[in-house]
């Protein structure tokens, strides 16, 4: 593995990273939202990344890629407020499926992983630039 390596590898984790932090804010931003543009509760939005390899013969990775985006497919959830001209007849409003906690859970988790990856990228910065130096 080369050294441009590291930096393909770690530009593709962090453009992962981003979008996986972009779903957080927008899942946190409409956490509260009791529609959406369909009509319905908003519903939680989660990034799937898969590694990208190298080749189909070989095991070593490239890299990450956002693959798809899925939506939460768990309940939204009911709360009780009659006075809501959105409630149904038993009074309940539909709620996204959004848990703000879990969200910042993640967030911290994708904020982390990215702040790793810029880590990577500076370090090997370093030894590259230590390197050139040698021959000095």
């Amino acid at each position: 593995m080369s050294l441009s390596d590291v930096f393909t590898i770690s530009s593709s984790a962090l453009t992962a990273q981003s979008m996986r932090l972009n779903l957080v804010a927008s899942n946190i931003a409409n956490a509260d939202s009791a529609t959406s543009s369909t009509g319905q509760p908003y519903r939680g939005r989660h990034a799937v990344f898969s590694a990208i390899p190298v080749s189909a013969n070989e095991p070593q990775v490239a890299g990450v890629q956002v693959t798809s985006v899925v939506e939460d497919q768990s309940p939204p959830i009911l709360k009780y407020d009659p006075a809501n001209p959105l409630a149904d007849a038993r009074g309940y409003v539909n709620m996204p499926n959004v848990n703000p906690v879990e969200e910042m859970a993640d967030m911290i988790s994708a904020s982390r992983s990215y702040q790793t990856d810029v880590e990577v990228m500076n370090t090997a910065k370093t030894l590259l630039q230590k390197t050139l130096q040698m021959g000095q």
